[in-house]
């Protein structure tokens, strides 16, 4: 039930939670949902509750300049929230069980470590192995470890993490440690803020936990605890052959500059400017409030779980989704990549162009899971808008025209330095090997990359890169290919051209390769691996956004 603003702030001096009276002016921004209700819905966990216990006062929260900034929102329709429902984390779950059916249970608590981390970290508390298929449908079991799955990556996972061992190799992999030995009603969360007794025993009452404060929470090593994942390769007997630096962003952020004065969270949760409240329900301001959209780049997913909300079980409402799609791909055209033109002429019926690419992340671009890719598409047209060349351009069916790869599942593109032909494209992707040399998009059969030409992040030195962070199948004179970006040359025929030519290029990237979906409708596919199939190509002509743009023109 709903309570009336005045009803709730007699309940609170009545039950001495605040021992104070309540100001005319907090109740009048008051919107409450019923603290009993929260306990009612809320996981009898012994070490989480689901966001229900959090999000009823995390929310109706604005900025000095009226900006909704609530937290539960901003996290519901983040792909944090929705990490369980990610219908291609699915179906990729069920088919390395499905190649390597002896390893089934392993692989499942592996996946579930950061996908379904509450459900599977309470699994093991209890001697057991985390698992993934027993809790589908996603959001329709009612049995308390399947709520806790459904609840993806929440509010009492990453507030409840302590400071111990992070940064350090067992906390990787979703090696995080919350604290076990605090019974229930004592359990501490962290934040960033210390809390008077009074909005302290407030947030018990509503969670049963105790807020703490805990600057570990601002810090990278908090995000290396799932963004910083060794695989253990599997040949086809099911043997552990390997290990695979499958995404390693914490470390290739440790060897860029941004170490030295940016955090992951200062991208991908940004302060809110001024003092802004970290709560809707009696909050007071406070500095460098993080906002919590957890901002990444897979546009195509949020885009996915909007389409298919129904199916997939979806508890974000159409408007968080689609302002959590606006925000991403805001922050891929605007703080992601940079393109430059230079060194443009005509010699002797032949355009020369010098293409400059900028990373302005903190770590490889794209970044970490192997089935992000960006590339170059190029377009030269004479004065009349004739195309006179291209490379590069999408393809309805989310392939890329002229890659190897998307042509020939066991073709991977090379890396250029220079472009001369249109069924030549400037990839910048992570290409793996099985034990074989065969290029795989199986994960669990990698044990090598053939190819790691991903933009490397500012600072980053080629010469001084660990076996897990270095470039593969670049060229060692390829020397523009370095910390900050890569440069590209682009030799086009424009004999035919009439008037001046004008060379476009844009850096488009998309979160999932058209291969790597593809591959999980073939052979025996799984119903999983057919529904992604079919969701990836309903929306494969939007499959990629543009990261940056550049033109040029020259006079023949």
């Amino acid at each position: 039930m709903s309570l009336s603003r005045s009803s709730v702030a007699g309940a609170l001096v009545v039950a001495g939670v605040l021992g104070a009276t309540v100001s005319a002016r907090h109740q009048a921004g008051w919107s409450w949902v019923s603290l009993a209700g929260v306990h009612a819905r809320a996981t009898a966990s012994r070490l989480f509750q689901t966001s229900d216990a959090c999000i009823a006062c995390h929310n109706n929260m604005q900025s000095a300049t009226g900006e909704d900034i609530s937290f539960g929102a901003a996290w519901r329709g983040s792909t944090m929230a929705n990490s369980a429902r990610d219908p291609y984390w699915l179906a990729t779950v069920r088919r390395e069980v499905s190649l390597a059916p002896q390893r089934g249970a392993q692989i499942e608590d592996e996946c579930a470590a950061c996908h379904m981390p509450m459900s599977r970290y309470e699994a093991r508390v209890q001697g057991q192995l985390g698992r993934v298929f027993a809790h589908l449908p996603i959001g329709g079991a009612g049995e308390e470890m399947s709520r806790l799955a459904a609840d993806g990556v929440s509010c009492t996972v990453c507030h409840q993490i302590t400071p111990q061992g992070l940064g350090t190799d067992a906390s990787y992999g979703g090696g995080f440690r919350v604290d076990e030995t605090a019974p229930i009603g004592a359990r501490p969360v962290y934040g960033r803020y210390n809390v008077d007794a009074g909005r302290m025993r407030l947030m018990h009452s509503a969670s049963e936990f105790v807020p703490k404060r805990g600057e570990h929470l601002g810090q990278s090593e908090m995000c290396a605890t799932c963004h910083t994942l060794f695989t253990t390769a599997i040949d086809e007997q099911g043997n552990v052959v390997g290990r695979l630096a499958e995404q390693v962003p914490y470390l290739e952020w440790k060897a860029s500059s941004f170490a030295a004065t940016q955090s992951c969270q200062s991208c991908h949760m940004p302060e809110v400017p001024g003092e802004a409240p970290v709560s809707g329900v009696l909050g007071v301001k406070r500095p460098h409030v993080a906002r919590h959209d957890f901002l990444g780049g897979n546009a195509l997913m949020l885009a996915m779980l909007s389409r298919y909300r129904d199916t997939l079980g979806v508890r974000a409402t159409t408007a968080d989704l689609s302002t959590a799609h606006a925000k991403t791909l805001a922050l891929l055209a605007t703080q992601t990549g940079t393109l430059s033109i230079s060194a443009v002429r005509v010699d002797d019926g032949q355009l020369r162009a010098q293409v400059a690419v900028g990373n302005l992340t903190g770590h490889k671009f794209p970044t970490a899971y192997p089935s992000r890719r960006a590339w170059l598409h190029a377009v030269v047209r004479d004065a009349g808008g004739s195309v006179l060349f291209e490379s590069g351009a999408l393809e309805p069916s989310g392939a890329i025209a002229g890659n190897d790869n998307d042509r020939d599942a066991v073709a991977s593109e090379p890396h250029y330095t220079t472009i001369s032909s249109g069924t030549q494209v400037q990839v910048y992707e992570a290409v793996l090997a099985d034990t074989r040399g065969r290029v795989t998009t199986s994960v669990l059969a990698g044990v090598r990359y053939l190819k790691d030409n991903r933009l490397l992040p500012a600072g980053f030195v080629r010469a001084a890169a660990s076996s897990a962070t270095a470039p593969q199948g670049v060229p060692a004179d390829d020397a523009d290919f370095a910390g900050g970006g890569d440069h590209v040359q682009y030799l086009v025929d424009v004999s035919r051209a009439q008037g001046s030519v004008t060379i476009e290029v844009e850096l488009l990237y998309q979160p999932i390769g058209y291969r790597w979906a593809q591959n999980l409708g073939t052979g025996t596919p799984s119903s999983e691996g057919v529904a992604f199939v079919r969701m990836f190509n309903s929306l494969a002509s939007q499959s990629a956004a543009r990261v940056a743009i550049a033109r040029a023109t020259a006079d023949r």
